[in-house]
């Protein structure tokens, strides 16, 4: 099959699977990206100019598209307008075309054109129904759901989503979302024997024999790092905390939230590259992620476990339905609720062996069920399916 993939830009946690996919035989795999963004585009929310430290242009053949929008952007709707791919699609006589859901113009220009072309038009997405719609909006996406072929679901809610638009169970084909495990496991574990919890903890001004929860991500709205802020200070205002945080990231935030945190036991590292992130999951004990409904998944979680941490998320976290088990891999908090994600880090804080077997059984958790090897399988199901319709 002559396949083709339209997305915004090189995603690391997309290049694996597009890898993989290209290496299969009886694939003949072809990417179109946007745009290739910069440095300053890269770190546009994290308000750091940075590119990846990772090879994301390896393994499989790509086409940049011209992207004619005055403000090319891989964040915004209009930032990506690749009218172009109604050519490139004609061209590749493609038999099915995978796009990177609907966020950008681009993708879809990518829908129209299969329709114009008879192509079968498969949907990745992360919408997943916890963010309040408007009704005309609601309705708009049913209208939307109905030009793709199948549905390429990264987890429950998602899957979820597409159940109560009407799209029928025999075009949904699971590909849950996933990071690379494996390079994500060893290099934590590299750290962990190489350097040490003693000297990791000395890198990021850290005390050694206090519990770390760690927080990863943009300091923006909607992860609402602020709110781990105000957990500490509640328990602070009482007793010192017998604990610490570790905030990785950078943003419009920042500023504000280091004011904020004046005067308790929680630290900035700044913003971390791939190669270095790996590092604070090493030297932490449980990731906390506070954020709203516009967390659709939080890939951070499944980075974390990964690395053989549990992990503390809000409710409105996409993933906590798949990923989140109470007292096993971690627990959860309804957003927005301080009080209890205080009481939940103090609990844990207070249960070093119990973070530990969470963290284990999270690291199991994520390697059997979220990785690439399914989320290959499930697009060649997909793939197939279309083609048997097609005839």
């Amino acid at each position: 099959m002559r396949v083709a993939v339209v997305t915004t830009h090189p995603i690391q946690y997309q290049v694996p699977w597009l890898q993989k996919l290209a290496a299969r035989d009886g694939i003949d795999l072809q990417v179109f990206f946007a745009m290739l963004p910069d440095k300053a585009e890269q770190g546009r929310e994290f308000g750091v100019a940075f590119e990846w430290d990772l090879p994301l242009l390896e393994g499989y053949r790509y086409t940049v598209l011209e992207n004619r929008s005055p403000s090319p952007s891989t964040t915004s709707f209009n930032g990506c307008d690749t009218p172009q791919i109604y050519q490139e699609l004609r061209r590749g006589r493609f038999d099915a075309v995978i796009v990177n859901g609907w966020v950008v113009r681009t993708c879809l220009q990518a829908l129209l054109a299969c329709r114009r072309l008879g192509i079968p038009c498969i949907v990745r997405g992360e919408a997943n129904g916890l963010r309040p719609r408007a009704f005309w909006k609601r309705g708009l996406h049913r209208i939307l759901l109905g030009q793709y072929a199948a549905f390429l679901t990264i987890g429950s809610n998602n899957r979820r989503y597409y159940q109560d638009r009407g799209i029928d169970a025999r075009r949904m084909f699971a590909t849950p979302y996933c990071v690379d495990n494996d390079r994500f496991g060893k290099a934590a574990d590299d750290w962990r024997a190489r350097i040490g919890r003693a000297a990791l903890c000395e890198r990021f001004g850290l005390v050694a024999d206090k519990p770390t929860f760690l927080f990863s991500g943009k300091f923006v709205d909607k992860k609402r790092p602020g709110d781990i802020v105000d957990a500490v200070r509640t328990l602070a205002d009482a007793d010192p905390p017998g604990f610490q945080i570790l905030m990785v990231g950078e943003g419009p935030l920042g500023q504000a939230l280091r004011e904020k945190a004046k005067g308790l036991p929680i630290h900035f590292s700044g913003f971390l590259n791939q190669s270095e992130i790996t590092a604070a999951y090493a030297v932490a004990d449980c990731l906390v992620l506070p954020s709203d409904s516009g967390e659709t998944w939080g890939l951070v979680v499944n980075e974390a476990m990964a690395c053989g941490l549990p992990a503390l998320v809000s409710n409105q976290v996409g993933c906590a339905v798949d990923v989140i088990e109470a007292g096993r891999t971690g627990d959860c908090f309804p957003c927005g609720d301080v009080g209890e994600l205080a009481r939940l880090m103090a609990f844990y804080a207070r249960k070093p062996e119990t973070l530990r077997e969470m963290g284990r059984e999270a690291r199991r958790r994520i390697d059997s069920g979220y990785n690439f090897g399914n989320v290959v399988a499930g697009v060649l199901a997909a793939l197939e399916s279309v083609r048997k319709r097609s005839d």
